[in-house]
């Protein structure tokens, strides 16, 4: 459903969020589960799939850390990271 491009995790996504679970939840949004985000927003980003806008998702990993996956507008690049490296 959505291209990735190119994957890039921030230094504190590979130190918090276990790299299987990144996987899984790459996974579930490139099929356009988009996680834990509200009602408003998961419109938002099946909007921006067929419209060419960047797309987020949130999810939270086992250990209960928020991180999210930000796909780019030109469908270029995704980046797995937690909040606080926004």
């Amino acid at each position: 459903m959505l291209e990735l491009g190119k994957v890039f995790f921030t230094p504190g996504a590979l130190l918090t969020i276990p790299l299987g679970f990144s996987y899984s939840a790459l996974q579930r949004h490139a099929s356009g589960d988009w996680g834990d985000v509200s009602k408003d927003d998961w419109k938002e980003n099946d909007f921006a799939v067929k419209n060419g806008e960047r797309v987020i998702s949130s999810y939270h990993a086992p250990n209960g850390k928020k991180f999210w996956i930000i796909t780019e507008w030109d469908r270029s690049y995704t980046t797995v990271l937690l909040p606080e490296e926004y």
